[in-house]
This record gives C-alpha cells, structure tokens and sequence, in this order.
C-alpha cells in the first residue's frame, strides 16, 4: 500500500495540537455552562428540504448516499450532512417542543461539513460550539444584548489574539433600502455581504445588475456599509444620509441598545459594522461576526444573528438568537503556525519505571494509587535501562519518572534532575505540572 495523502479540507492534529483543542472546548463548555446553557448533541445527517430551505447553501452541501443501495431504496438520497447547528437545532425545537422549558437555553459543539474551497481557515470538515436561546411566540430583545455577552466571556479567557465583534441588525439594512426604492431587500443583502471579497466596484454592478439599483441607489449602499463606530454614533451617521423607513427606524433602535450594553460590560469588544449582513436568510434582527485583529483574512471566527421564523410549525413560533464559534477556524491556522502549543503532547503526568519485568505488577499497582488520587500515570513499556526510560518520558514531555530503589520509592523531576524520596498516598506534583497546559506565542 502506497503511503496515504492527506485530504484538504479535512484537517488532521497531532496529539499536542489535539490536547489544545480539547482544552479550548472545555473551556468553551464550563464558559457556557456558567451562563445556564444545557447541552445538546443533534444527529449529523437532516433531510435535505431542511438543508436547502434558508440562504445560499446547496452547493455546500454533502449528500448521504450508500455505495451499494438498493436503486428502489432512495431513503438516503433525502439525506445531508448538516453544515451548520443552528438548521438541526430549528429542527430538533419543533420535534420536542412539548418536553422543553421556554425559553429554552442549549449549546452544542460538535463537527459539521461544507463542501467548499478549502483554504486559509476554511475547512470541509470542521468543529463549531453554538449556543441558542429560543422561546415561544416572542423572544425579548434583551437575549441579543445576552448571547454577545456570553461569547465574551467564553472568548476572554483563551489564549489567541485580540478579537473584535462586528455587530449590524438585518432590519437596519433592509429599512435602509427600501427607504432608497430596492426591491429585493434580501438578495441586495446578499451582495452586501460579499464586500470584504469582491471590494466596492464589483459590489456596486452586482447591486445594479442583480436588484436593478440604480448608480446613486448603489452608491447609497455602499456609503451605509462604510460606517462603522465602536458607540451608538453611527444612529447620527445613518440619519444623515437622509434615508426613511420604519423598519430602518426599527432596527437603528435595537442596534443601538446592543451596542451600548456591550460597551458597558465588556468595553472594546463589540463595534458597530453597517456592512456585516450574514448571507443566510434566516436572519431577521441582529448578527454579529467576530474576527481576529490583524487576521480578518480568515474570514470571521464566530458569527450569528437573531431568527423569527426558522423553527416553526404552522401553529407556533420559536424565535431564537444565537451564535457558533468556529473551534477549527480560531485554532487550527493558530495551530498550524506554532503560536499555540502544549506543554506536553500526553496527559501522563508520572511514568512509573519497571527495574524488570517480574516486578511490572510492583509498577502497575504503584500506578494505580496514583491514579485513585487523580495523578494520570502510565507504566513504563519495557524494563529497559533506566536511562532509556528516562528519554522516553523525556520524548513525550512526561515530567516525573517514579522508581523503587534501596532508598525507597523516589520521585525524579527529569526537568531539573532533582530527585526525593516520597509517600505514593499523599506526594502530589506541583499543580502547573498535573495536566498539559496550553502555551501561546
């Protein structure tokens, strides 16, 4: 067998990266447990008139087929892999409505799959945590204000670069062109969206070509996405480009109220972004993008926005409002350039040494009491000469090698050398040393 080429798109971690990105997932999850979210895990495949219903998506997406299927069996062929969490979640709303608690608070983080270019931050495969809160009928405002808190904190305590969250409001914009006479509201947010990719220019002719807009319609819309403040000035700004429509006056509010809240309690994080849109068009109200400063080249590492109608039956309404961080997207470029790091590449934290192979029981029953006391510990694979034991936990970034000699049962830090004699029941390491800690360039 010829050695296999990786598939692109599809990103693979060694064993270090992946205790980095278990930890960040962790952290991730404690963050939003803090802030009363339940977990959810939703299955990875959803009927493809679910998938293709909202926004731009059916070339994304992966259709489930069985190699050899029956040709009268076409069960499957109704099938996709789901390429967001919020989609299955809309679902899963509807499907257990009657056993859930309004409004109802839930995360998850799990892997999803487009079929897109794969590139700088961009992946076929990749890991996203969402958190939702959904409610019946009507979804207070206030819960626009909350989700971007929450990501705060789950982001503040991570160790990657400065972040910034865009924040703008679906109504602000849509009010805004039909004040100006657009039609195609939906589509003209669409093109909107694509700015920071294609630039003005190419922005402009889309708008005229694809919703008739008009060169000072266009022009009109592109001054709106050039502003952008990090307090509610940009109320004043917008009002001057002399542009009226309720709606518009509907969103400049909600806006307004998410941006001050924010600034109060996590100051410098949010900025208003008159060009951020979210090209899917479930999104009714607020959304948000996050990016790494000095990195927006990879495109936005956490986003969302507010959604009236995704989950609903005919009868009744859950709108929700929620954002997805994009795990892969925020650590595997980080990763892949060596500026995030563990301290070893195994949770072992004791290899206990075996002097010869009759004594490994001696070894494995040492490790046990180790182990009782939360020390992770591993037995050493061979009686080799204990030097080699040495270089084997050396290799792996293991800190403490455990023996039993005339002295007794000593400890050797392999770092500094220094070496003790210890009590298995009670000596614990030093407790930067108990797990593998993240380290950041």
């Amino acid at each position: 067998m010829s050695r296999p080429q990786p598939l692109s798109g599809f990103p693979e971690l060694l064993p270090r990266q992946r205790i980095v990105e278990q930890q960040v997932v962790d952290h991730l999850r404690r963050a939003f447990e803090l802030h009363g979210f339940a977990n959810l895990q939703t299955r990875a495949v959803e009927p493809m008139d679910q998938l293709l219903r909202k926004g731009e998506t059916s070339k994304e997406v992966y259709v489930l087929r069985r190699l050899q299927a029956d040709e009268r069996d076409a069960s499957d062929a109704e099938l996709g892999l789901h390429f967001d969490l919020t989609v299955p979640f809309a679902r899963y709303v509807l499907e257990n409505a009657g056993k859930l608690n309004f409004p109802f608070r839930r995360y998850q983080i799990q892997p999803v799959w487009r079929g897109e270019r794969p590139q700088g931050g961009r992946y076929r495969e990749f890991w996203q945590a969402d958190i939702d809160i959904v409610d019946l009928g009507e979804l207070p405002a206030h819960y626009e204000v909350e989700v971007a808190l929450v990501v705060a904190d789950a982001l503040r305590g991570l160790p990657v670069p400065k972040v910034r969250m865009h924040v703008n409001n679906r109504k602000l914009s849509q009010g805004f062109y039909q004040g100006l006479g657009i039609r195609d509201t939906e589509e003209a947010l669409r093109i909107v969206d694509k700015l920071d990719k294609i630039g003005p220019d190419a922005t402009a002719k889309l708008l005229i070509d694809g919703v008739d807009a008009t060169p000072e319609q266009a022009e009109a819309c592109l001054k709106l996405a050039a502003i952008r403040t990090e307090d509610t000035s940009f109320v004043e700004q917008i009002r001057a480009l002399g542009v009226t429509d309720p709606l518009l006056d509907e969103g400049l509010t909600e806006l307004a109220a998410v941006v001050d809240a924010v600034a109060k309690e996590a100051p410098g994080f949010a900025v208003a972004d008159m060009k951020i849109a979210r090209g899917l068009d479930y999104y009714t109200g607020t959304v948000y993008e996050v990016f790494i400063e000095g990195q927006e080249h990879l495109g936005s590492i956490c986003s969302g926005g507010r959604y009236d109608k995704l989950a609903s039956d005919g009868k009744h309404t859950y709108p929700g409002v929620g954002l997805s961080i994009g795990v892969s997207r925020l650590l595997v470029p980080l990763l892949q350039a060596g500026r995030l790091d563990a301290t070893r590449e195994v949770p072992t934290c004791v290899l206990v040494a075996v002097a010869n192979e009759d004594e490994r029981p001696d070894a494995n029953a040492l490790a046990q009491r180790l182990r009782r006391r939360g020390v992770p510990t591993q037995v050493s694979p061979s009686a080799a000469k204990f030097g080699k034991q040495i270089k084997f936990a050396d290799k792996r970034g293991i800190p403490f090698v455990l023996f039993v000699n005339d002295e007794g049962t000593q400890i050797k830090d392999i770092r500094s050398g220094d070496q003790v004699t210890v009590d298995v029941d009670t000596w614990n390491p030093p407790a930067e040393d108990l797990h593998p800690r993240i380290t950041a360039e």
